[in-house]
Parts: C-alpha cells; sequence; structure tokens
C-alpha cells in the first residue's frame, strides 16, 4: 500500500495549509518533524491543495517489503537436492529460523531465514527438486502480527432494549396425584415382535486392527488391512544403494574373520573409567579401543590403507577413519582425521562430537568426504556376525559384532570369556589374503592388550 511523506518548505504558512487540508482527509500525525498520513492511501492530492501548498514535493513510502528468498550454495559435489518445508505459507518466521531443508544425496542443507517476517508464498512444492541459489519462497518484513494488523471495525450502535418484557405466563396447575394402588383402566402398549431374529457375529470373527507399534510410522506399520503404501525414496537412501551396487560391480570383495576376547578391554575400562571420566569429561567407550588398533595396525600393513587409481596405488601418508552411524534417514561415514596421531581421550571426544552431529543431522559434507579406512559396529544392534560391504574408494572396512560369552579354552582349561567376532572385508585386487589376516591379527592382538601398541610389538 502506497502513502505520501508531506515535507514543509519555505514557507510556515504552507506547511499549516498542508496539514489542515491533510487532517481534515485521511489524517495525519508528525514524525520527527514530518507530517504524514497516519493510514491508507492520500486522498487529497497536490493539486487539489490550496495555491499557497502547491509547493509541495511528495515522496512514495513502501509500507510492504516482500523479498523472494534464495537457496544456500551447494558443495561442489552437490547438483541438486529435494525441499522439505518447515513452515507453511502465513507462518511468522524469526530470523535464522529455519523455514526449509534441502535434502541431498550425502547430508541435508539447512534453509534458515534471512530476517524476521511472514512467509507469502512458496515457490516451491514440497519434495520437489531444487538446485543452487534457486529462488525457493516470498518473505514480508515485519515483525509477528504487523502484517495482519488492520484498522478496527467501528463498533455497531448497541441496540435499544425494550423497557418492559411481557411477563412469562404462569405455569399449569399441577396435576393431582393418583390415589396409590389405582388400578389402571387400559392395558399398556407392547411392542410388535420383530419381523426377522436378530443378527450376531461371534467375538473370535470380530477384525480386529492392531495399532502400530512405538516408533514405527504409520505407512510402515503392518496392520493387515490388505492395503499397501508407497513412498518416495530419499536422496540420501538412492546414493547408498548406488555406491553400494557399484562397489560390488567393482571390487573383488573377500571378507577374512576373527575373534577377539574383550575381557582386558572391559577390565580395563571398569578400573579407569572414574579416572578417565574425571580427567577428559568423556567416558571410555568400546569404539576407541578399536579405532586405535585399527590405525596401528594400518601403519603396520600400509596397503589396507591405500587405493587403486586407475592403473596406479595410492598410498596415504595419513589415517583418516570412517566411522559408520546410523541415522533415521540412513547411514552416514563421517571421519576422524589423522587418527595416527590421536589417544583414547582424542578419539572419544571426536566420536562424541560427530555423533552428536549426525543425530541432530547437522553434518555437513566436509565432515564425510575423504576417509582412508571404514569401521562399522554392526554389535550395538546385537549382531553375531556378517560380511560389511566396502566404502568406495576405499580398499577395506572392519565390521564389529556383538560380545557373547562363549566357551574358550585358557591355558590348556575352558573358561567363559566375552568374546567379540570381526570381520574384515578388502578388495582382493590390491590386498592380498596375507595381508587382509595379518592386518585382522594386529587388531586383535592390539585390544586384547593394548600395551603391544606403547611397546610397538
Amino acid at each position: 500500500m502506497l502513502g505520501y511523506r508531506v515535507y514543509s518548505r519555505l514557507r510556515p504558512v504552507q506547511a499549516a495549509l498542508c496539514k489542515k487540508a491533510l487532517s481534515t482527509s485521511v489524517g495525519c500525525e508528525r514524525r520527527l518533524g514530518v507530517i504524514v498520513p497516519k493510514q491508507g492511501v492520500l486522498l487529497l492530492q497536490p493539486a487539489s491543495l490550496p495555491p499557497a501548498a502547491r509547493f509541495i514535493h511528495t515522496s512514495q513510502l513502501l509500507f510492504s517489503d516482500i523479498v523472494e528468498v534464495q537457496g544456500p550454495a551447494f558443495a561442489e559435489s552437490i547438483s541438486e537436492g529435494d525441499i522439505r518445508w518447515l513452515k507453511q505459507k502465513g507462518d511468522f518466521v524469526k530470523e535464522d529460523e529455519l523455514v526449509a531443508e534441502i535434502e541431498t544425496d550425502k547430508t541435508s542443507v539447512e534453509v534458515p531465514a534471512p530476517f524476521s517476517g511472514t512467509i507469502v508464498e512458496l515457490l516451491v512444492e514440497d519434495g520437489h527438486k531444487v538446485v543452487a541459489k534457486q529462488k525457493l519462497y516470498k518473505l514480508q518484513k515485519g515483525e509477528a502480527g504487523a502484517a495482519a494488523s488492520a484498522p478496527a471495525p467501528a463498533a455497531e450502535p448497541k441496540k435499544e432494549e425494550p423497557k418492559a418484557a411481557a411477563a412469562p405466563p404462569p405455569p399449569p396447575p399441577p396435576s393431582p396425584p393418583k390415589a396409590a394402588g389405582e388400578i389402571p383402566k387400559q392395558m399398556p402398549q407392547v411392542s410388535p415382535p420383530p419381523a426377522a431374529p436378530a443378527k450376531s457375529t461371534p467375538v473370535t470373527q470380530i477384525p480386529v486392527t492392531p495399532s502400530a507399534p512405538k516408533g514405527v510410522p504409520a505407512e510402515q506399520a503392518i496392520t493387515g488391512s490388505r492395503s499397501e503404501t508407497r513412498v518416495k525414496m530419499n536422496r540420501m537412501r538412492l546414493r547408498i544403494a548406488q555406491r553400494l551396487k557399484d562397489a560390488q560391480n567393482t571390487y573383488a570383495m573377500l571378507t577374512t574373520f576373527n575373534e577377539i576376547d574383550m575381557s582386558n578391554v572391559m577390565e580395563m575400562r571398569n578400573r579407569y573409567q572414574k579416572d578417565f571420566s574425571k580427567k577428559h569429561g568423556i567416558k571410555l567407550g568400546l569404539m576407541s579401543p578399536f579405532i586405535r588398533a585399527a590405525s596401528y595396525a594400518l601403519q603396520d600393513q600400509p596397503v589396507v590403507n591405500a587405493v587403486i587409481d586407475d592403473n596406479e596405488i595410492v598410498y596415504r601418508q595419513f589415517v583418516d577413519i570412517s566411522v559408520a552411524v546410523a541415522t533415521p534417514k540412513g547411514l552416514v561415514v563421517p571421519v576422524l582425521r589423522n587418527v595416527e596421531s590421536m589417544d583414547y581421550a582424542q578419539i572419544e571426544f571426536t566420536l562424541a562430537q560427530i555423533g552428536e552431529k549426525a543425530r541432530d543431522g547437522k553434518l555437513a559434507i566436509e565432515d564425510m568426504e575423504g576417509g582412508t579406512f571404514t569401521i562399522s559396529n554392526g554389535g550395538v544392534f546385537g549382531s553375531l556376525f556378517g560380511t560389511p560391504i566396502i566404502n568406495p574408494p576405499q580398499s577395506a572396512i572392519l565390521g564389529m559384532h556383538g560380545i557373547f560369552d562363549k566357551p574358550v579354552a585358557v591355558n590348556g582349561k575352558v573358561e567363559i570369556r566375552p568374546i567379540m567376532t570381526v570381520a574384515l572385508t578388502y578388495d582382493h585386487r590390491l590386498i592380498d589374503g596375507r595381508e587382509a589376516v595379518t592386518f585382522l591379527k594386529k587388531i586383535k592382538t592390539a585390544v586384547e592388550d593394548p600395551r603391544t601398541i606403547l611397546m610397538n610389538i
């Protein structure tokens, strides 16, 4: 809506005439020495003012500022994504509040509001494809309720109440009570018998629709309704499926297994957990011994840390370990950089950081790029053993599984020990069986007795 700002100029009599003319049309007010209309469009044009006030300059004011908001820029490896709206048309958003998320094949990109205002229009439908810096929605600047503010309608005149209301008619006199024991003179009415016998269904034949288990979406729940629901596969799941199938088609994958006695690690955690937490402010878990042992074994067998690139073998002089993390949207693999220089406390602290970011969906592309070796811990879900698939373009992956009490021979005697089965899947084009088995045995030794890392044996 447009208004006019009226400036007084040269002679005071012009401003006085202008003020008088405006106040008789739409009403004026003074702001910092300037006369402006309170609301609406100025009905009295400058040409219709008195001659003394025709030398008045006017300038337009834009009362509603609507901006088309662009989406964020993507990383070089991402070209497009699917948008998911968190806010809808008519919603008020504060500055930096999330309006939408763009789901790419690697991560979710947030779309915050550049300033406070009201969403006027969504330019892209929910779930549709968008590219970098595409215009996504229209946002009207202003505080909450500013866009919807309008002059209150004049109150209707109150209707006059009648001076005297008609008196209500007197209630009918109560009927005299019947004498006790009076014999009725007429027979009571009897309902006619039904034309057909009443139908009934046995309790065992009544269909019961089970409710969805807790944590299972309604469209995925099995309720016995004999229906199907189709849900669009998200980009992350599509990317995971493509990469896993490419790995099967490209690599000559082979898996070797071993068992690790977890007695010493569990005893070490129980003995030093309190001191470790007090000094470093974080608990000692089971992942840090395996990550530290994997880094130690990779330095002993550097070919497992290498990769094939066309007709060349690329050896890396650093150890970046990818850790598989399960999220509601799919499996992500954030990377711990330069693990060869980390101790248990640094590993645990970094794991806590990337784990929190993964759960909150805050992982960036940079957090998952690279990686020379991957560790996947299926034991947290109770896995007994399995064969993990290589994470391209790496050459090997370690699979951790559940810890179960098993009878084992110790110094010629049978004892019950907590045993974990581990699996190493490797690219047989690059890594021979001798190197793979030696690498996995090195991990077993370093986990069962961490002192071997200190002694470098």
